[in-house]
């Protein structure tokens, strides 16, 4: 038997006696398999909370004790309020809340004219239901030239969307006029807020508006925001200068700076047109049809 032969028969050897040393083992852990204990059928789980010898303080310094480090203090911007232990229902009713929302109160200037625009928002109720009144107009030479106020019943109907059902009414120069309104609110996904809304009226009179507008955080406290609203009319108005179809469109950019959650001055520009019949209106009127606008103003909440 040469050497490589011998090789061959040693590696073999080795490989084998390897092989069962491991079947053996195997066989071993087989036939003594750990037992499993299953618990006893009157065993509860354990509270900690009753534990002996520890009160709810020091079970609580022990959870916190427990918490990574750097954990954000959920509490840190509420100005103090712990809302963790704010009870959403008292006696078995919900709580309600108000709130005031001025979007715009600002100075628009554009040809050398300046106007004075407002957009608020105000409501009171609880988390489902809640009764809102939206205003909207402007200012001009002193007078109350256009001015749209809603009174709405907000439903929730999902997560993000209230549902809203009410009336308009529409004021300022002009014939006024009244309508029906059927509108829903919320925030649509990559976070753009909308609010659209129709109305019926008399004499078979239909309008469509639609707001959105987004808020892009370039730091903490400087918000640039852009906005565009549109209003779409079923038939023509000649009491208040509106034509059918797409009646007017304005698109701007604000910046504002939160001086606190509450107050946010702004500055911005803003473009306006009118379409079809709406801008043979305006030029009979001698008023322009297609504008930029510097806007001032401030937004503020209570």
């Amino acid at each position: 038997m040469n050497m490589d032969q011998r090789n061959r028969w040693m590696a073999a050897a080795l490989l084998a006696m390897n092989f069962s040393a491991a079947w053996a083992q195997s066989d071993e852990h087989a036939g003594h398999a750990p037992p499993v204990v299953a618990p006893a059928a009157d065993m509860e789980p354990m509270n900690h909370d009753a534990m002996p010898g520890m009160d709810h303080g020091a079970h609580a310094a022990m959870q916190q004790a427990s918490e990574p480090a750097g954990l954000r203090d959920p509490h840190a911007y509420s100005d103090g309020y712990d809302f963790s232990q704010f009870p959403m229902r008292h006696a078995g009713h919900e709580l309600k809340f108000g709130v005031v929302r001025v979007d715009r109160f600002e100075s628009v200037r554009s040809g050398g004219d300046t106007v004075t625009t407002y957009d608020l928002q105000a409501s009171y109720g609880g988390d489902f239901d809640r009764a809102v009144v939206k205003a909207e107009g402007e200012f001009a030479g002193g007078e109350l030239a256009d001015a749209k106020t809603e009174l709405l019943w907000s439903h929730a109907v999902a997560a993000f969307w209230n549902s809203q059902l009410g009336v308009r009414y529409d004021g300022g120069a002009g014939p006024e006029r009244s309508w029906l309104a059927f509108g829903v609110q919320g925030l649509a996904p990559y976070w753009f807020e909308v609010d659209a809304t129709a109305y019926v009226g008399a004499e078979g009179r239909t309008a469509l508006r639609v707001d959105a507008e987004y808020e892009l955080l370039l730091t903490q406290k400087l918000i640039l925001q852009p906005r565009i609203a549109a209003d779409l009319y079923g038939s023509s108005d000649a009491g208040r200068g509106i034509g059918s179809g797409l009646s007017d469109l304005a698109t701007g950019l604000r910046l504002r700076y939160a001086i606190c959650r509450e107050l946010a001055p702004y500055v911005g520009v803003e473009w306006a047109g009118k379409f079809g019949a709406t801008a043979d209106y305006a030029r009979a009127a001698g008023a322009d049809t297609k504008e930029t606008r510097a806007v001032a103003g401030v937004r503020f909440w209570f």
